[in-house]
C-alpha cells in the first residue's frame, strides 16, 4: 500500500507551489508524483493523462493523495465517473488540507456519498459563479467597443475561393484541410457559414425514387447478445463515452476482481461491443500506455473471437 501523489493547475500561467507545500511531507519521503499541468477541470479527472497513468500504476490499497479537492474534481460529473473507478480498484482517496482532510473521499459509504454530492454541488456553484463574473466582463469590454475573440482562420476572399472549390469543383473537406493548413472544422465553418452543405429535404433527391413495392426487403442482421469480460481499464475509458447504449451497457456489467485488477463482464448485442471498441480506439493509440494497449488488445480479441449465435 503505497501514497501517490497528484497534482494539476489550469493554466501555464499558474504554478502548483500551494500544491507542493501542502504535500510537502509525502513528496520529501519520495512518494510519486503524477501532474496535469496547464489541464482545465473541463478535462474529467478519467481523460487527463497525468491521472490515467496514476490509475495505470496504483495497486489495491493504495491512496491518491491531493492538496485541495479542486485539483481533481469541480463538477457532479466527473465526482460520479471518478468514484465507481476508485472503488472497483480498492484505491483510497484523501484531502491535504482543509475541512476534508482526513476522510476517505472513495469510501462506499452512505455518509460519504452525501457529503461527495454536497461538495461536488459547491464546487460546481463556485465555477458557475467565475463563469457569470467572465460573461459579465465579456459584455462590458463589448459594451466599450472591443473587439473580442480569436481572428478569423482566412480571410473574405480566401473563404470565397473555399466556397468555389466545394461548390463548384468538388474538393473534398479534408483535402480543402490540408490544402490551407487548417483543421477541417474550420472549412466546414466557411461552408455553413453560406449554407454550401446543405442537405435536401427530400432524401430522395440523394437516394433516388425508388419505388417501394420494388424495394427488396433488407435482410435482418444477426445482433446477438454475447457476454464478454471487458479489461478494467478499457470499461474505465468507457464510462463517459458519448454512446448511450455502450454507456448503459458497462454501468450494468458485473465486476470480477482479478488479483490486483479487475474485469467487468458485460452482456450486450455484439453491435454494442463493437462500438465500444471504437469508442476506446485511443488506448491503442501511438503515445498510449503499454497497459492501456495491452487491455484494448484482449477486449479486441474477445469481440472478435466472440460467437455469432451469442452466449
Amino acid at each position: 500500500m503505497a501514497d501517490r501523489l497528484y497534482l494539476r493547475h489550469s493554466t501555464d500561467k499558474q504554478t502548483n507551489a500551494r500544491q507542493r507545500h501542502a504535500l510537502a511531507a509525502l513528496i520529501d519521503d519520495g512518494a510519486p508524483l503524477y501532474e496535469d499541468p496547464a489541464t482545465s477541470t473541463r478535462v474529467l479527472s478519467l481523460d487527463r493523462p497525468g491521472f490515467k497513468q496514476l490509475l495505470d500504476e496504483a495497486a489495491v490499497g493504495d491512496t491518491i493523495r491531493i492538496a485541495d479537492a479542486a485539483r481533481l474534481f469541480r463538477s457532479v460529473a466527473d465526482v460520479l465517473a471518478l468514484r465507481p473507478v476508485l472503488i472497483r480498484r480498492g484505491l483510497h482517496l484523501r484531502v491535504e488540507s482543509g475541512l476534508l482532510s482526513g476522510i476517505d473521499l472513495a469510501a462506499d459509504d452512505s455518509g460519504t456519498k452525501m457529503m461527495i454530492q454536497v461538495l461536488a454541488a459547491v464546487l460546481e456553484f463556485q465555477r458557475d459563479l467565475i463563469s457569470e463574473n467572465t460573461k459579465e466582463g465579456v459584455a462590458s469590454a463589448e459594451a466599450s467597443g472591443k473587439v473580442l475573440g480569436r481572428p478569423a482562420a482566412f480571410d473574405e476572399d480566401t473563404a470565397a475561393a473555399v466556397v468555389k472549390a466545394y461548390k463548384k469543383e468538388g474538393t473534398a473537406v479534408k483535402a480543402l484541410a490540408r490544402q490551407h493548413g487548417v483543421d477541417p472544422k474550420t472549412i466546414r465553418r466557411v461552408l455553413d457559414a453560406v449554407q454550401a452543405r446543405d442537405v435536401p429535404d427530400d432524401l430522395g433527391v440523394l437516394l433516388g425514387d425508388l419505388d417501394d413495392a420494388q424495394a427488396p426487403e433488407p435482410a435482418a442482421a444477426a445482433d446477438p447478445v454475447v457476454s464478454i469480460d471487458v479489461p478494467g481499464l478499457v470499461a474505465e475509458h468507457l464510462e463517459t463515452t458519448a454512446d448511450t447504449a455502450v454507456r448503459d451497457a458497462v454501468h450494468g456489467g458485473r465486476t470480477i476482481r482479478r488479483g490486483q485488477g479487475y474485469l467487468l463482464r458485460v452482456a450486450a448485442p455484439l453491435s454494442v461491443h463493437r462500438a465500444a471498441l471504437e469508442a476506446c480506439a485511443a488506448l491503442a493509440a501511438d503515445g498510449a500506455s503499454p497497459a492501456g494497449r495491452k487491455a484494448y488488445r484482449v477486449y479486441a480479441d474477445r469481440v472478435e473471437a466472440a460467437p455469432a449465435h451469442g452466449g
